[in-house]
């Protein structure tokens, strides 16, 4: 089952027992996935631009969290941190920062990199192999740490 025929099956599910905050968060993805199949043109898209699409909806949710908390709002961050737990359930588990250091040590070998002129050259090869796995700005972080 791809995961937009899970996130129909899961919109399904959440309707019928009432939970409102789950569904909210998985009719922001369903919204999201058909939009991006428009732009193709096609009724199915591919998992990993789903879990792309999930990942960015689980980023905005956080910085929305963030800013409400900032802002003493905690009845909305509430919302926004619940629909994270929701959204994450669908994304692949994520690495722990010390392994994807290991990674990218790898990658910046591989590439020969040096300084930070070459961290268009590594993120272009670690992109594929984290993604989803890792946040991308943690992955920038990372690098740019390792080339300096």
């Amino acid at each position: 089952m791809s995961i937009q025929e899970q996130i129909n099956h899961d919109i399904k599910e959440a309707m019928k027992t009432k939970n409102a905050d789950k569904l909210a968060a998985l009719r922001a993805v369903k919204s999201a996935i058909i939009l991006e199949a428009t732009k193709k043109g096609d009724s199915m898209v591919p998992d990993d631009i789903s879990l792309k699409l999930i990942a960015k909806l689980v980023k905005q949710r956080k910085d929305s969290a963030a800013i409400f908390i900032e802002q003493n709002r905690g009845d909305l961050a509430d919302d926004e941190v619940s629909q994270v737990a929701y959204l994450e359930e669908y994304l692949p588990d994520q690495l722990e920062e010390s392994e994807a250091l290991k990674i990218i040590r790898e990658v910046i070998a591989q590439v020969g990199a040096s300084s930070s002129a070459d961290l268009g050259r590594c993120m272009k090869l670690l992109i594929p192999k984290l993604n989803g796995k890792v946040d991308g700005s943690l992955i920038s972080k990372l690098v740019m740490k390792e080339l300096n």
